[in-house]
C-alpha cells in the first residue's frame, strides 16, 4: 500500500514528496547540463516546466503549491534588485533612470496601440491594455547579472530604475481599464487611487528603515534577522496590493528601504541571495513554463498571427527604447545591450494583465458565448511571448554581463596597487562579529588573503583561553557565511602585541584590524599596546574599532582629518578604504579638516557618489566640538599618525582619553595609516607637486569612481 502510494501509475503525480523531488532534480540539473553548452539555465527550467506542466506531459500539475513558491520566487527577483541596486549611484543617477523608464512605457506603448489597432483589428480599449502589456517587463535576467558581479554598473542601475518607473505607469494603465469597463473612472477613483499609492510608499519608504534598523540592533539571532526580511517582502506586496497596484512594486520598495540596513559584502546578503537563486526563482521560472502550450500554435492560425505580431513588437520596442538610452547617455555597446536584456523579458506584469483581460467579460455572442476584453489567442500569444523573450533576454544578458565583468576586471587592474593581506586579531573581549564585518568592507574581492589570529601567552588564564578560541571559530563562521575564507593562526608568545607584529612580518600583512572593548574602551594598557604596535610597524594600516551596534545600522560617519594629513603618500589610499565602508553600510560621510585639504577633498566628493559634507576644522584641539555631529547611528573614525611625522599632532595623544570620557556610547575606529620607507612623489598633493595635477585627477577618477 505505501509503496503503490510512492510509485503512482496515475499522471499527474500527487504524492507531495515525489513531486517535490521532482523540481529539485530540475533545478540541480539544468544548470549542470546548460553551462556546458553555454546556455542560460533560466531557458532550461522554464522549458523544463512547459515539459512537466499540464500541458506538457502532464507530471505535475501547476496546484497552489507551485504557484505560491513561485509567486514568493518572482517577488524574491524585485526585491533582490532593489536590495542590490547602489544607492547612492541610483540617486546621483536618478535622471538617467526616470528617462529610461519613460523610454520603456512610451515608445512600447506607442508601437503597441499602433499595432494592435490596424494589425490584429483591436479595438481602442484592448489596444491599450496590449500595450501597456509591451510597456511592462519583468527582471527575469536579473539572477544572470547578479551572479556575473555586474549589478553595481551604471547601465543595470538605470534598467532597475526604469523598471519601477514603467512597471508601475503599465499597472496604473491596467488599473485605469479595469475601471473603466466597470465605469468607476472618476475624479473619485483618481484621487483614491493617488493617496493610496502615496500612502503605501510612505509607509515602505520610510517605516520599513526604521523597524529594520530597530529589529537589526536588537536581535543578533541570524535565523530571525533572515525571517524579519521575508517578512518585510511580503509586508511590502500586501501593502502594494491593498494600493492598488501590483505586489512585485512593493517588493522592489521592500528591497529599496532595506537596501542601506543589508550591505552587499554581508552574512545576511549572502543568505538572501543563496535562498532565493538556489529555491525560490527557480521555482518561479518553472511555474512559468507549466503555463505554456505548444499545441496552440498549430490548430490557430488566428492565435499564431497574435502571438507573432505581440512578440516581435515587444522586442522591437524595447530594443528601440534601450538604444535610445544608450546614446542619450553616451553608454558603451554592453551597456545597451545589458539594458535591453533586462527589460525585454515579459513575465509577472504581463502575466497579470492578461489574465485580468481575460477575466473581463464586456459583452456576450447571440449565442450566450462571452466577448472578453483580451480573447483567447491573446492569452496563447502572451505565453509565447513570454518565452522567447525570455530566451532572448538571457542569451543577451550572459553576454553583456560578461563583456561588462571583463571591462570591469581590466579597470581594476590598473588601480591595483598590489596584493592586500588582512589581519584581525582576536582575544576575548574583542567585538568579534563587526570587527570581521569591518574586514570584509574593506576587503578586495579579487585578490585579499584574510586571517584571524590568537596569540596565547602565560598569564592567559583557561577561561580566556577558551573565549579567545570561540571568536576565532565565531570569525571563521562569520567569513563562511559571507562565503569568504579565514584562515585561523594560533600563536604562542610573551606579549599580545609580539605575536602581532610576528605574524604581520612573516605573512607580509597590509591591513590589521583590533578591537576595543565595549565596557573599558581604550584602558592605559590598550593604550600602551597601541603606541608600542604602532611604533614596531610602520608598514601596515590599523584599525581600531569600537562598536556599539552592528555597522550595517550606522547612518552616518564622522571622518575627522588631522592638519597637513593630505601630504601623506597614503592620504587617498586610506581616504578610499573609508569611501568605501560608507558606500557598503549605505552612510554619508560628514568630514572634518583643515583648510589646506578643502580643495582636495571637494574634488574627491564630485566623483564619489556616496553623500558627504565638509567642514573646517582648525586646529586637533577643536576634536570635542565634533561630538555634536554624533548621533545615535553615527561612526567617528579618527586619522591618526605616528610620533616624528608631518601629520603628527601633540594633542594625538589626548583622544583616547577624550574617547573614553565623551565618547563611551559611540561607535568609533582609530585609523593609523602607514608610513612608507620609500615615498613616492606620484601621490602627493598638488601644493608640493604642481605638475602631477592631471596625474592625480586621473587616479581619483579611477579610485572613487
Amino acid at each position: 500500500m505505501i509503496l503503490s502510494n510512492i510509485f503512482e501509475t496515475t499522471l499527474p503525480f500527487e504524492n507531495p514528496v515525489l513531486k517535490f523531488l521532482i523540481v529539485l532534480v530540475i533545478i540541480l540539473a539544468a544548470p549542470l547540463l546548460l553551462n556546458k553548452i553555454k546556455i542560460p539555465h533560466l531557458i532550461g527550467l522554464i522549458i523544463a516546466g512547459a515539459a512537466i506542466g499540464p500541458n506538457g506531459f502532464n507530471i505535475l500539475p501547476r496546484d497552489s503549491n507551485i504557484v505560491v513558491t513561485g509567486t514568493t520566487g518572482l517577488l524574491y527577483i524585485m526585491f533582490l534588485a532593489g536590495l542590490e541596486i547602489d544607492l547612492a549611484e541610483f540617486k546621483k543617477n536618478s535622471g538617467k533612470g526616470l528617462a529610461f523608464g519613460m523610454y520603456t512605457f512610451l515608445i512600447p506603448m506607442g508601437i503597441g496601440i499602433l499595432a494592435s489597432y490596424y494589425l490584429l483589428d483591436f479595438n481602442l480599449m484592448t489596444s491599450v491594455l496590449l500595450a501597456s502589456m509591451f510597456a511592462s517587463h519583468t527582471l527575469l535576467a536579473y539572477p544572470i547579472v547578479s551572479k556575473m558581479g555586474v549589478t553595481r554598473d551604471l547601465s543595470v542601475n538605470v534598467a532597475v530604475g526604469g523598471t519601477m518607473i514603467t512597471d508601475t505607469l503599465a499597472l496604473i494603465v491596467l488599473a485605469v481599464i479595469v475601471g473603466m469597463t466597470r465605469g468607476e473612472v472618476n475624479a473619485e477613483f483618481w484621487i483614491r487611487l493617488s493617496v493610496s499609492i502615496l500612502i503605501f510608499g510612505a509607509v515602505v519608504l520610510l517605516l520599513f528603515p526604521i523597524l529594520g534598523r530597530w529589529f537589526f540592533k536588537t536581535v543578533e539571532d541570524k535565523i530571525s534577522q533572515y525571517i524579519f526580511v521575508l517578512v518585510m517582502v511580503f509586508f511590502g506586496a500586501l501593502l502594494a496590493e491593498l494600493a492598488g497596484i501590483e505586489a512585485i512594486i512593493g517588493a522592489f520598495l521592500a528591497g529599496l528601504s532595506l537596501n542601506r540596513l543589508i550591505p552587499h559584502t554581508s552574512p545576511l546578503m549572502n543568505r538572501v541571495e543563496f535562498v532565493g537563486n538556489a529555491y525560490f526563482i527557480p521555482f518561479f521560472l518553472i511555474s512559468v513554463g507549466m503555463l505554456i502550450d505548444f499545441r496552440t500554435f498549430i490548430s490557430d492560425i488566428q492565435t499564431i498571427k497574435v502571438a507573432v505580431v505581440m512578440t516581435v513588437v515587444a522586442i522591437v520596442a524595447k530594443y528601440i527604447a534601450a538604444m535610445a538610452t544608450r546614446f542619450t547617455f553616451n553608454f558603451n555597446r554592453a551597456q545597451g545591450n545589458m539594458i535591453f536584456a533586462l527589460s525585454s523579458a515579459q513575465a509577472a506584469a504581463t502575466l497579470a494583465a492578461v489574465l485580468v483581460g481575460f477575466n473581463i467579460i464586456i459583452s456576450e455572442t447571440p449565442e450566450g458565448e462571452p466577448i472578453r476584453l483580451l480573447d483567447e489567442s491573446v492569452l496563447n500569444g502572451t505565453i509565447l511571448m513570454i518565452l522567447v523573450t525570455s530566451t532572448i533576454s538571457s542569451l543577451v544578458a550572459q553576454k553583456s554581463a560578461e563583456k561588462l565583468a571583463e571591462q570591469a576586471t581590466s579597470e581594476n587592474d590598473e588601480m591595483d596597487s598590489g596584493k592586500e593581506s588582512f589581519l584581525i586579531a582576536l582575544n576575548h573581549r574583542s567585538n568579534t562579529e563587526e570587527l570581521v564585518g569591518l574586514a570584509i568592507h574593506l576587503k578586495d574581492h579579487k585578490h585579499q588573503h584574510l586571517y584571524a589570529l590568537n596569540v596565547f601567552n602565560e598569564s592567559q588564564t583557561n577561561e580566556e583561553t577558551k573565549s579567545a578560541n570561540k571568536q576565532i571559530q565565531l570569525a571563521k563562521d562569520i567569513g563562511a557565511s559571507a562565503d569568504i575564507d579565514i584562515t585561523e593562526i594560533f600563536r604562542h608568545d610573551s606579549k599580545f602585541t609580539k605575536g602581532i607584529s610576528a605574524v604581520i612580518r612573516e605573512k607580509k600583512i597590509s591591513d590589521v584590524f583590533l578591537g576595543i572593548s565595549k565596557d573599558k574602551g581604550i584602558s592605559s594598557n590598550l593604550n600602551e599596546n597601541i603606541k608600542e604596535i604602532i611604533s614596531d610597524n610602520h608598514e601596515q594600516n590599523f584599525y581600531f574599532l569600537k562598536s556599539v551596534q552592528p555597522l550595517s545600522t550606522i547612518t552616518k560617519i564622522v571622518l575627522v582629518i588631522p592638519q597637513k594629513a593630505e601630504h601623506h603618500e597614503e592620504f587617498l589610499y586610506w581616504l578610499q578604504k573609508v569611501w568605501k565602508i560608507a558606500k557598503h553600510i549605505g552612510a554619508k560621510i560628514q568630514i572634518f579638516a583643515h583648510s589646506s585639504a578643502m580643495e582636495f577633498i571637494s574634488a574627491i566628493q564630485k566623483e564619489s557618489s556616496v553623500p558627504s559634507e565638509l567642514h573646517f576644522l582648525n586646529d586637533l584641539q577643536d576634536f570635542l566640538l565634533i561630538s555634536r555631529s554624533l548621533g545615535i547611528d553615527s561612526l567617528l573614525i579618527v586619522a591618526m599618525a605616528r610620533e616624528n611625522t608631518l601629520q603628527f599632532h601633540r594633542y594625538m595623544h589626548r583622544i583616547p582619553h577624550l574617547l573614553n570620557d565623551y565618547f563611551k556610547d559611540s561607535n568609533y575606529v582609530l585609523l593609523y595609516p602607514k608610513e612608507p620607507e620609500n615615498p613616492s612623489s606620484s601621490l602627493l598633493h598638488p601644493i608640493l607637486y604642481p605638475k602631477d595635477v592631471k596625474a592625480l585627477d586621473k587616479i581619483i577618477k579611477t579610485m572613487f569612481k
